[in-house]
């Protein structure tokens, strides 16, 4: 049977495999377990393109990069001029103050290659992130028998989205210590023996610093990528499972004013998590791209 929750439309025709199907509006609550369980950890599948599974978090990040797409095409179209103003003054603002940021930190040469990277990160971030914030995302959606599936959700709140942005950092960010330390230079920067010392302690040293390197391999391999994803998942998956909850609660007037002031919470949270996000990655690529004195570039 097929029908609109809160809007008490007729039923209609019954499918041939008897199951029920029902459109849900948001502050229609669905009466399933699956809505007293909170928001699940894992983006539940919307529907499927050759067997292939389209999930709520997937059909948000095609929102989020149409939008940014769509607003930087408005900004920038057959529109020019050398005084910016209204969109384009906000933009060029963005732009030239992440440039100015990331100049100041990286050598200039790594900030060319690092600047476009970080900044749609944090644009990105940032959009995706707010997704939690807009009404009906996680609140509108279908109900199959008896499990209610949400349209939207927000990109950052699953973690295969996170998980592939750090691994996508990771391959770049290797990339770009290659080509400015080249191989051996690299190897050199992570294991080389980073102070002066006599030829007698040296020994002592270069072990020692072969221990440090193996570190520094484990935290560029391992330890940056799981702690970029995991604190951005983290963060923003909290806060919407805490919106859930306070939506959920049993006295309207109570939820209203509790979700009132976890609004602006949230909206700090999304900005400062996106800001983090790009910074980190900035400085990780610092870390492996810095100017030494054993190398002329």
């Amino acid at each position: 049977m097929i029908s609109a929750v809160g809007l008490h439309a007729q039923p209609a025709a019954v499918p041939a495999d008897g199951t029920n199907v029902t459109a849900a509006v948001a502050m229609a609550a669905p009466a399933s377990k699956a809505d007293d369980e909170g928001v699940p950890s894992a983006a539940p599948a919307v529907f499927h393109v050759l067997g292939l599974p389209i999930t709520n978090s997937m059909i948000c990040t095609w929102i989020v990069a149409a939008f940014i797409l769509i607003v930087v095409r408005v900004g920038t179209w057959n529109n020019i001029k050398e005084i910016p103003s209204g969109l384009q003054n906000v933009i060029e603002a963005l732009v030239e103050g992440w440039d100015g940021l990331i100049g100041d930190i990286l050598d200039k040469r790594v900030t060319r290659w690092v600047f476009p990277f970080a900044t749609t990160f944090f644009i990105f971030i940032l959009i995706s992130n707010l997704m939690d914030l807009v009404p009906g995302v996680g609140s509108i959606g279908v109900t199959r028998d008896g499990n209610f599936t949400p349209l939207f959700r927000p990109p950052t709140t699953d973690a295969n989205l996170t998980v592939a942005m750090a691994g996508i950092f990771l391959v770049m960010s290797l990339y770009w210590a290659l080509k400015f330390n080249g191989p051996w230079g690299l190897v050199k920067h992570i294991f080389g023996v980073k102070m002066e010392t006599s030829k007698l302690l040296y020994p002592i040293f270069f072990l020692l610093f072969i221990f440090i390197g193996m570190m520094e391999l484990l935290s560029v391999l391992f330890a940056r990528p799981v702690a970029l994803a995991m604190r951005l998942y983290g963060n923003v998956f909290a806060g919407e499972s805490i919106l859930d909850m306070i939506y959920q609660g049993k006295s309207l007037v109570f939820s209203l004013l509790l979700s009132s002031g976890m609004y602006f919470y949230e909206t700090f949270v999304c900005v400062v998590q996106a800001f983090v996000f790009a910074m980190l990655v900035v400085a990780f690529v610092g870390t492996l791209c810095t100017q030494s004195e054993d190398h002329g570039h």
